[in-house]
């Protein structure tokens, strides 16, 4: 097999709203995403992305494996990151974000690396296929595999039980993480035991004029993400918009949300894709699922990616933490 593991304030906000005055946003304004044409762009910043995590790899604490395909057709890689003090049994399997288009195991590896060190688990993280070239289901069928074949064969990460298993993506990633444990019900699999959503894309729709949801009129213009940029993405990785609706893209268009994971569910206030992710949160609390939703206040979408010092990733780490201390510990709201 293809991975060698190593021996081995909780407070709810989601229903705060704080107001968002022009002097902040306009500060706020100075750490928006450059304004890009998504379609035409991808490769430059793809690029731009793996120059930038370049200098900050450190690529001694992280082993790379190649995963042959069930096709035959292509080989998924997947890198491990090691903490530098492991002090769980938990693997974190990891789907980083990007819109299905950018972001890479290369970008993202100085946030693997913090993952790793703030949790101390070990962390697996896809190098699942991109739009435009693998447009969908190319992603999602790459994490599924992966995913599929460390629940039907534990041992070999390190794991005495699949139950130590647990599925993490940020945004477009937390998107294919709700898809693969939604795939894996429907289709009769045994799943992860837990699952961590942050800042998910769970909707189709992020037309502000045509959106049930607040978030992406209030904060879809002049911050880190844009509904622009969302429907760009959509374009590139579902060019057909019929398709957008399928579950296996937009979660929250499910029919069946039983059986699901316990889920940790957390959103940024700033951020568009907010309500929907909360509303997902929501969902699956209502189809009998123990579901925990927080609200980092304050916080644009992407902010997993910032350094250790930022408030909005130890407050994030505080919440993971405890969620994966016990969580059932944690108290959720009634």
């Amino acid at each position: 097999m293809w991975i060698r593991g190593r021996p081995k304030r909780q407070t709810n906000n989601a229903e705060q709203r704080t107001p968002v005055n022009r002097f902040v946003r306009a500060v706020l304004g100075f750490f928006a995403a450059p304004r890009v044409d998504m379609r035409e762009d991808y490769e430059k910043v793809r690029r731009f992305q793996r120059h930038i995590a370049a200098p900050r790899v450190a690529t001694n604490r992280a082993v790379d494996h190649e995963v042959p395909s069930e096709s035959g057709t292509h080989h998924i890689p997947v890198r491990v990151f090691h903490p530098k003090e492991q002090t769980r049994d938990e693997v974190l399997v990891f789907f980083h974000g990007g819109g299905w288009v950018i972001g890479d195991v290369e970008s993202y590896t100085p946030t693997c690396i913090n993952m790793a060190d703030l949790t101390g688990a070990v962390v697996v993280a896809v190098d699942y296929r991109l739009a435009p070239e693998y447009p969908f289901p190319a992603g999602l069928e790459d994490c599924y595999q992966i995913l599929r074949s460390l629940l039907d064969d534990p041992n070999p990460a390190g794991m005495e039980d699949a139950d130590n298993i647990v599925l993490i993506g940020d945004s477009a990633g937390a998107n294919l993480a709700a898809a693969v444990s939604l795939r894996l019900h429907q289709e009769g699999h045994r799943g992860v035991a837990r699952q961590i959503l942050l800042y998910p894309v769970t909707y189709w729709d992020h037309d502000p004029q045509t959106s049930p949801f607040d978030s992406v009129r209030e904060h879809g213009e002049g911050l880190r993400l844009t509904n622009a940029e969302v429907q760009a993405y959509f374009d590139l990785y579902v060019p057909d918009p019929a398709g957008r609706k399928a579950w296996e893209v937009a979660p929250l268009m499910a029919q069946d949300l039983t059986n699901q994971p316990r889920t940790l569910v957390i959103t940024a206030e700033l951020d568009l894709l907010r309500d929907e992710g909360e509303a997902y949160g929501q969902a699956l609390r209502s189809a009998g699922n123990n579901v925990h939703i927080h609200r980092v206040n304050g916080a644009l979408h992407g902010f997993i990616a910032l350094p250790r010092l930022s408030r909005a990733l130890r407050e994030s780490y505080e919440v993971i933490t405890a969620f994966l201390d016990d969580a059932d510990q944690i108290q959720d709201p009634t």
